[in-house]
């Protein structure tokens, strides 16, 4: 069963009717009859070959009067025929796509996996690791008042970088490959121009480079050697995780070079007894 409010108490019904009115406006500035935009959908329908597309009269009448719920193919019609920013329709019905990586937490994965989220605009990142906005990065700060959930990553946590043109990956809960340099639950920036395993150029395990990695069974994140045509996968010695020999390219790609970690606090490897 639906909810009949939304959680700010707002009907429902108040909602979708508002939405529908709003459409209806902006059909009518355009001096847009039923007729012209079932006509205009269905040329949008030929040239996508997908009939989903058609906004027929009836059910323009029942969007912009009933509060109907148009589907996703008839509001992409309606965006495209109207001149209208899709995102901004979305949130007519309270669907706000900059909240989609905030209500990612709901599931916790144990698999490491890549991240599409994207960047705003605002030149800020939803992450898994949320930081006051006032905190002072050059001073030592007691982090567990200031981790939240999700949130908003200010940018200069991350040196400032351009994440628009960035790639982002979150490493699994059981992901132990590369702990303590980058832990389970890590958020990782890759920078995918830097696909080439390097050989050389690195004077510590600190600076080595760490490659993202898709392969069959999912993604990676770890070291890595290249011996002909095979790429190998070295974790961290403190892992007590074992070396992964895949055939390159044909069952691995490397998918970028870790260039910026968000870490987690608080696990403890399960390993760490061990002698």
């Amino acid at each position: 069963m639906h909810p009949t409010h939304l959680k700010d108490g707002t009907p429902r019904t108040s909602i979708m009717e508002e939405a529908g009115q709003k459409l209806k406006r902006a059909r009518e500035r355009l001096r847009l009859k039923y007729r012209d935009v079932e006509e205009a959908s269905t040329r949008i329908a030929a040239r996508h070959g997908n009939d989903e597309f058609i906004v027929a009269l009836s059910r323009l009448a029942d969007i912009e009067n009933k509060g109907t719920i148009p589907s996703f193919y008839r509001l992409y019609s309606l965006c495209a025929i109207y001149r209208l920013d899709m995102i901004e329709v979305l949130s007519w019905y309270k669907v706000s796509l900059a909240e989609l990586p905030q209500d990612a937490d709901v599931i916790q994965h144990a698999k490491t996996h890549a991240v599409g989220f994207q960047a705003n605009d605002e030149g800020e990142v939803q992450a898994p690791l949320a930081l006051d906005p006032g905190l002072d990065i050059s001073k030592t700060v007691f982090l567990s008042r200031l981790i939240q959930r999700w949130g908003k990553l200010p940018l200069i946590l991350l040196n400032n970088i351009d994440l628009k043109n960035y790639r982002y990956g979150l490493i699994g809960a059981d992901d132990w490959r590369m702990f303590p340099y980058v832990p389970p639950g890590s958020l990782v920036v890759i920078d995918d121009t830097r696909r080439k395993i390097a050989t050389s150029g690195w004077t510590s395990e600190h600076d080595r480079p760490i490659y993202f990695l898709e392969h069959r069974e999912g993604y990676a994140c770890s070291w890595c050697t290249q011996r002909d045509n095979h790429l190998i996968l070295q974790p961290s010695p403190v892992s007590f995780c074992d070396p992964e020999i895949y055939a390159y390219p044909d069952d691995i790609e490397v998918l970028g070079q870790v260039t910026n970690v968000a870490m987690t606090l608080g696990l403890t490897h399960p390993n760490s007894g061990r002698s």
